[in-house]
């Protein structure tokens, strides 16, 4: 298939606009991405009346499908709040793909979401990036990307109410070093095992878990809202060597420097929300415009359900009327978002070999009242309204 005449926003590494250019599509993936017209084009290929495409967006922190939509309680499987560490949790285990919010978000034009487990738990389990189309979630998976962490008021007030720990921010930084610290020694033991022939350490689902994120093979995805909570969140990943991203960050423009020094990545938002807590106090819609101007890599969330996720391309927008320049903003829900969140080998880019996933406007993706007029994701066509 072939989509022609088209002003096409790469969101490559140059941030490449081709004002009139084709995109050819073979076996789901991205085949070519030219300049001018194509040799030949047949009745099935797209001529997209010089509308722009831009790579399918991307939601870097949600809850999606962890809410059932419309069902309450019981359709709740976001927090396992019956202990605070509970890494060997698989956060696709509780993904309803068949929730209508994945439909709404495919009309937004979020072709990939990265799912991830409540803060109630200082370790609340895996981190997946997921496509939005799909009845089977196994099928939707890009990857497991990342192990959730929580930092602050939430898993304070989720335990303490319960009379155990934490009860402090000291207790919570305490708890999530041992349970790293275990991890590391569960390793060593298995190296070891393995040097000497001797027998390996009795199996640890936490421990095991955890391997992935000590060996730096996903990131730790840091929740945190103030600065100290930001501050110990980096403070422990230096500690144990951890590739890590912090989520939420809302007081991150008041550590910009400090961030950018340590060359921390952050994924801000919600955009859309009020000061609901103490530890939202400080926060200001100026913040993804500072970090980015200071250097630091942001990716722009809705925090699904916090915000519906179909408001993700308006909380870009926000961003920019507050400071944000326009292309950092579309860079934060496509490529910038890919590369925090450790999926820029499948998506968040129009060029070659990556999978073919785009968004057609005919007009402002960041205007309230553009909508996409089409969307497909791997190839397929899943939204059309030419």
């Amino acid at each position: 298939m072939i989509i022609y005449n088209a002003e096409i926003h790469t969101m490559n590494e140059n941030r490449e606009i081709i004002e009139n250019g084709w995109i050819e599509i073979e076996d789901k993936k991205i085949k070519a991405v030219c300049p001018g017209n194509p040799i030949e084009v047949v009745n099935t290929d797209i001529n997209a009346g010089g509308r722009a495409i831009y790579p399918g967006f991307i939601d870097a922190h949600t809850h999606l499908g962890l809410f059932t939509s419309g069902v309450g309680k019981e359709g709740e499987d976001c927090n396992e709040n019956s202990e605070p560490c509970t890494p060997q949790l698989r956060v696709l285990d509780a993904i309803n793909p068949l929730d209508h919010s994945f439909e709404e978000a495919r009309n937004a034009g979020i072709t990939t979401a990265l799912v991830a487990p409540g803060s109630a738990n200082l370790i609340a389990g895996s981190v997946a990036a997921i496509k939005t189309s799909g009845k089977r979630v196994d099928k939707m998976l890009i990857g497991t990307v990342g192990m959730k962490f929580s930092l602050g008021e939430n898993p304070k007030m989720t335990y303490s109410s319960k009379g155990t720990s934490p009860m402090t921010r000291m207790a919570s930084a305490s708890m999530i070093r041992e349970q790293l610290k275990k991890a590391c020694d569960y390793n060593d033991a298995i190296q070891e095992s393995i040097v000497n022939g001797t027998k390996k350490p009795k199996y640890d689902a936490h421990c095991e878990s955890l391997q992935p994120v000590i060996k730096r093979e996903i990131k730790a995805h840091f929740h945190c809202h103030r600065a100290d909570d930001i501050f110990t969140a980096m403070r422990i990943a230096n500690e144990f060597n951890l590739d890590y991203v912090l989520v939420h960050c809302s007081e991150g423009y008041l550590i910009a420097d400090e961030l950018a020094a340590e060359k921390a990545s952050c994924i801000v938002g919600p955009m859309i929300n009020d000061r609901c807590k103490p530890e939202l106090s400080n926060l200001t819609p100026e913040n993804a415009a500072i970090l980015s101007k200071a250097g630091v890599p942001v990716a722009i969330c809705t925090d699904h359900n916090e915000t519906p996720i179909e408001y993700l391309a308006m909380s870009a927008a926000i961003a920019v009327k507050n400071g944000l320049d326009r292309e950092k903003a579309i860079e934060a829900i496509t490529s910038g978002a890919a590369h925090i969140s450790g999926v820029s080998h499948r998506v968040g880019s129009l060029k070659k070999g990556l999978d073919a996933d785009l968004v057609m406007f005919d007009g402002d993706p960041l205007d309230i009242m553009s909508s996409p007029v089409l969307v497909m994701i791997e190839g397929e066509t899943i939204v059309n309204k030419m």
